[in-house]
C-alpha cells in the first residue's frame, strides 16, 4: 500500500510539472494559459485561488480572445479540456476542491462569536442539530412554544420592519455578507425615516419560518437574510426574502427575493441599499411579491 506521504509527493510532482510548462498529455497540443498555473510547492497548492474566468486550458483555440471574453460572463466550467474522455487532473482537482467548499458551507455552523459581534440574541428552530435540519426541512420552518415566548419577551412588537438573520444552507454566506448587508439596510431605512424592530439570529432556519415570526411579532414588513444553497461557483451566496404582512397562509408568490448577494454577484453593501429602497416601496404600496410594482 502506498503511504500518504508518497501520494502527496506524487501529487506535488504532477502539480510542479504543470506549473513548469502546462503540458498536455502525450498526443495533445500544449494548453493555452491565460493565467499562470499554481506554483510548484512542497505543500499542496490552493486550487480555489485560481480565477476560472481567466484560465483557458483548450489547446490551440481558433479565437482565444473570444473564448476568454465568453468566460468572463459566467462562472460555468467552460474551456477546461480533457485527457481522452476524462477531465484533466487539474480540472478534476479543482472540481473536488470547489465541492469541498460547498460542503463546508452546508455542514458548518455560524459561530457564536459572529452572532455576538452583531449584537444579536439567538433562537433555534424546531431542529435539534445540523443533521436534523438537513433531513427534516419541515422542522426548520417551525418554532416551539418556548422560542415563541422568548421572541415576545425580547422583541419589539408590531414594528414597521422586522429584520432577522438565519443560517439557511450556507453558514459561510452569513459570516461573509450578513453584517455589511444588515448595516447597509439599517442605514437606508434610517434615511427613509423607517423604524425597525429587534434583530435576532435564527439557527437552523428555513425561509418559511419568517411567516411564523411575522405572525408572532406582527410587523408590516419582514426581512430575512439567509444563506443560499451553495453550488460549485461559490459557497458564500446569500439571499434576502421580504414580505408584506406575511402569514403562514400566504402563497409563496407574496415573497420578494434578492438573491446572489456576494462579492461575485451583488456586493453586500450595494444589496443592502437596494433592499432598503424595496422595503420603502412595499410600505408605500402595502404589497410584496407579484403584487409589488417595482
Amino acid at each position: 500500500m502506498i503511504s500518504e506521504d508518497k501520494i502527496k509527493d506524487i501529487i506535488a510532482e504532477v502539480m510542479g510539472s504543470m506549473a513548469a510548462g502546462g503540458q498536455a498529455p502525450a498526443g495533445q497540443a500544449s494548453a493555452v494559459q491565460d493565467s499562470p498555473a499554481p506554483e510548484a510547492c512542497e505543500e499542496l497548492c490552493d486550487l480555489t485561488a485560481v480565477d476560472l474566468r481567466k484560465e483557458l486550458l483548450v489547446p490551440e483555440p481558433c479565437n482565444p480572445e473570444a473564448y476568454l471574453k465568453m468566460k468572463e460572463t459566467t462562472p460555468a466550467r467552460i474551456g477546461i479540456w480533457r485527457a481522452g474522455p476524462r477531465p484533466l487532473t487539474r480540472s478534476l482537482l479543482r472540481f473536488r476542491a470547489d465541492h469541498a467548499v460547498a460542503q463546508d458551507a452546508v455542514f458548518s455552523n455560524v459561530s457564536d462569536e459572529f452572532v455576538e459581534s452583531m449584537g444579536l440574541f439567538q433562537i433555534t428552530s424546531s431542529c435539534r442539530d445540523k443533521d436534523h435540519f438537513l433531513t427534516r426541512p419541515d422542522l426548520g420552518r417551525k418554532l416551539d412554544d418556548e422560542t415563541i415566548a422568548l421572541l415576545k419577551e425580547k422583541c419589539k412588537m408590531s414594528p414597521r420592519v422586522q429584520i432577522y438573520i438565519a443560517d439557511g444552507l450556507s453558514s459561510t454566506a452569513i459570516e461573509t455578507n450578513a453584517k455589511d448587508a444588515y448595516n447597509s439596510i439599517l442605514q437606508g431605512l434610517k434615511g427613509h425615516g423607517i423604524e425597525t424592530g429587534t434583530p435576532f439570529f435564527l439557527k437552523y432556519g428555513r425561509v418559511p419560518a419568517m411567516d411564523v415570526i411575522s405572525e408572532v411579532l406582527t410587523p408590516e414588513v419582514t426581512v430575512l437574510l439567509i444563506g443560499e444553497r451553495p453550488g460549485l461557483a461559490t459557497g458564500e451566496s446569500m439571499s434576502c426574502y421580504m414580505a408584506y404582512k406575511a402569514s403562514t397562509t400566504m402563497p409563496e408568490a407574496n415573497r420578494t427575493v434578492i438573491s446572489n448577494i456576494h462579492k461575485g454577484g451583488t456586493p453586500a453593501v450595494e444589496a443592502g441599499a437596494h433592499i432598503a429602497d424595496i422595503v420603502k416601496t412595499m410600505l408605500e404600496q402595502k404589497a410584496s411579491g407579484l403584487d409589488l410594482k417595482l
